[in-house]
């Protein structure tokens, strides 16, 4: 066992006590299988396929809404409909959460399922098991128990609609099943990249009990005031509500289950074909589902937490990651991951990214193997001469030529499959990582180095290749980044020659590790020579012609932006520096926000603390000067930094229970898309916290 204290500034609440790693798998990975969660809780509650059982082409997941008072408690996806259930006691019909006597109380959820109860009368109980099986299959498991002391006649009417969206060409396949088909529509920039999507689709809505009625309706409105009004048969074809009506019967202390199943294929499958996968569901046991989840999760480090939330935050930043986790498919002989499930949208779904892969820093606790194969994706795809490109999928190959030159991604390859293997241990891996990242490596150095000055500029489709992709105060005001040799892409040049040498040294290679030294040393003092300013003690972009801080007017180079402060990360900045970069990153009117380091000062007339990339707080950046500050020693400012940056996830998974691409710098809000990847790398956080000494 490892025990570490963590050091915390004065007068400050700890967030944890002290940390331990425990080694047993039965006490590992059980904390989601144990909780007594309610809406106020940071759960986040969105919900895919398993790895094993994900499709790429056809791929459905959902999001449970289970807070907002006004709103039925449903299972919700933007494109493919929603599951819901409804309730009648002696005519009193309930549907919606401020109508139930007790609201919904999660007790177990991974990235997969979600176990929860709740009351829509005294006494009822409703326990609920929803699990996405596969990308086509879903279950929803629910037990009704009469705690009370009479019998009770109970109508349950569990019912799917596809929100304001007609469903067409609705029959029953079965008396105990509707069939109906709709359109998933690609998105513009599906098209404009050919990526694959099956739009037109089947689907089957299954109850394995016999109903006593059955009903289309045009809006829950009048299904809800014409509910005994329900048929044993359907005549019309199309509508926005398919429903079903059962009574139950209950004595006290009696329970009755349902299963309801979501089948969906592609519309040339038969609906005889598309039925039987359905059925086969009812057939399943549920809890094993729990089992497998157990197992995966119990790889990940467990934290002793004093406080709730940051344990939520803890668990949950893991099922993030895992729902993104897709099976070898197409291209990519290897797994691979999409930046979001649900919804399923565009560029997020057409592949990785190195910078979204910094997620895998922490992934690699979890399941180190599929961390790895991640990796993998870029070394199968990696041209001969080492050029990775911009993203990659199983169906996607984007290399982006601008002005001649291919488009890569920002170069943290190397740094991230280090890190991976520090985890891993694994030297195969390592092996491949190390062969793959001495000819990236040498690709982009030639090709970002155009003055051949030792310092780098960022190239092709510069502003995609930044990461910034976005209005950006420099980009904007000044020129196109291609001009400047900055802070970011040198520092992370270092930090790729330093991850080669180590890895050089692991492998013994030691004539290796020795020149990749001097290469990171040589670009690491050429940092500080040209891109520190003593004046204003901060890193700026140059002009890469005469390495000046002005281009087009005096100075206009330097403008503050958090890149200033990778430096810290790369280990590049003397002491010196690092304590004059850390004055200026603790002055809350530049940098020191409520809620993190925004991308830009706030003294910037640019400066928007929710718009994109003049502001906001992205956490893969926020992680990474996090790193910096523990590796400068300065605890206290890098715990304070990961309690601002996780008290605006955290208030965020209590609004909506949703992870946020970014969040805002100043004040509660988050956008633009959600369940998105690399808001995962905040478990990383956690653990590097926890191993403070």
């Amino acid at each position: 066992m490892k025990f570490c204290v963590r050091s915390i500034m004065n007068n400050r609440v700890k967030i944890f006590t002290k940390i331990m790693i425990l080694l047993t798998a039965t006490i590992q990975g059980q904390y989601l299988s144990n909780l007594n969660g309610n809406k106020n809780d940071a759960i986040f509650s969105t919900y895919a396929a398993p790895l094993s059982r994900s499709a790429y082409k056809i791929d459905q997941a959902y999001h449970l809404v289970w807070y907002r008072s006004q709103d039925p408690v449903i299972f919700k996806s933007e494109k493919g409909g929603s599951l819901g259930l409804a309730f009648k006691l002696n005519d009193d019909y309930r549907n919606r959460l401020y109508q139930f006597y007790a609201e919904p109380v999660i007790t177990a959820t991974y990235s997969d399922m979600v176990k929860f109860y709740y009351y829509p009368f005294q006494n009822v109980r409703v326990n609920v098991f929803f699990a996405v099986y596969s990308s086509s299959l879903t279950i929803i498991q629910t037990e009704i128990i009469n705690e009370g002391n009479t019998a009770i006649d109970l109508g349950i009417y569990p019912y799917y609609s596809h929100g304001n969206r007609q469903i067409d060409n609705i029959q029953m396949v079965d008396s105990q099943a509707f069939g109906f088909e709709f359109v998933n529509k690609r998105d513009s920039w599906m098209n404009n990249h050919d990526i694959p999507l099956i739009e037109n689709l089947k689907s089957i809505y299954f109850i394995d009990n016999r109903t006593h009625e059955k009903g289309v309706y045009e809006s829950e409105k009048s299904f809800l005031n014409q509910i005994n009004d329900l048929k044993d048969h359907v005549d019309q074809s199309v509508g926005k509500f398919l429903v079903f009506g059962k009574d139950l019967f209950l004595n006290p202390g009696e329970k009755k289950s349902i299963r309801i199943v979501r089948g969906i294929g592609d519309a040339q499958e038969s609906y005889n074909q598309l039925f039987t996968k359905s059925r086969k569901m009812v057939e399943i046991n549920l809890e094993n589902i729990i089992r497998d989840n157990e197992k995966t999760y119990s790889k990940i480090p467990v934290l002793n937490f004093s406080n709730k939330d940051y344990e939520n935050l803890y668990w949950n930043a893991f099922s993030l990651i895992r729902q993104c986790i897709m099976p070898p498919e197409g291209a990519s002989s290897y797994n691979y991951y999409v930046f979001s499930r649900e919804p399923k949208w565009g560029w997020g779904y057409g592949g990785q990214v190195f910078h979204e892969s910094l997620v895998m820093l922490a992934y690699a606790y979890m399941d180190s193997e599929s961390a790895m194969n991640s990796q993998r994706v870029y070394m199968e795809r990696q041209w001969p001469n080492g050029y990775i490109n911009y993203r990659t999928g199983p169906y996607l190959d984007e290399q982006i030529v601008h002005n001649g030159d291919f488009t890569s991604s920002a170069p943290w390859y190397n740094y991230q499959n280090y890190e991976i293997f520090k985890i891993t241990g694994d030297k195969k891996f390592l092996e491949e990582a190390y062969s793959s990242g001495k000819k990236f490596y040498k690709y982009y150095s030639s090709r970002r180095d155009s003055n051949k000055n030792g310092l780098s500029e960022w190239g092709a489709h510069a502003v995609l290749e930044s990461v910034r992709d976005g209005q950006v105060a420099v980009w904007d005001r000044v020129g196109w980044p291609s001009n400047f040799e900055g802070p970011d892409i040198n520092a992370m040049m270092v930090m790729e020659a330093r991850a080669l040498a180590s890895m050089a040294q692991e492998l013994q290679y030691h004539d290796e590790e020795k020149e990749w030294d001097l290469i990171s040393e040589s670009r690491r003092k050429l940092i500080n020579r040209y891109l520190w300013d003593n004046r204003t003690g901060f890193y700026y972009n140059v002009d890469k012609n005469d390495l000046d801080f002005s281009f087009k007017n005096k100075d206009d180079l330097k403008i503050k932006e958090i890149i200033g402060f990778l430096p810290l990360w790369a280990g590049v900045a003397t002491n010196k520096q690092a304590n004059e970069l850390l004055k200026a990153m603790k002055d809350p009117n530049e940098f020191w926000r409520p809620f993190g380091i925004p991308t830009l000062t706030a003294k910037d007339e640019y400066y928007n603390p929710i718009g994109y990339w003049n502001g906001p707080i992205w956490i893969q950046w926020q992680y990474l000067v996090f790193r910096g500050l523990l590796d400068y020693g300065y605890v206290n400012e890098a715990v304070e930094l990961a309690e601002r940056v996780m008290d605006n996830i955290i208030h965020q998974l209590k609004v909506d229970h949703n992870f946020w691409e970014f969040y805002s710098a100043d004040d509660y809000q988050a956008g633009y898309h959600k369940t998105y990847i690399w808001t995962g790398i905040v478990a990383r956080m956690l653990i590097d916290l926890d191993q403070i000494d």
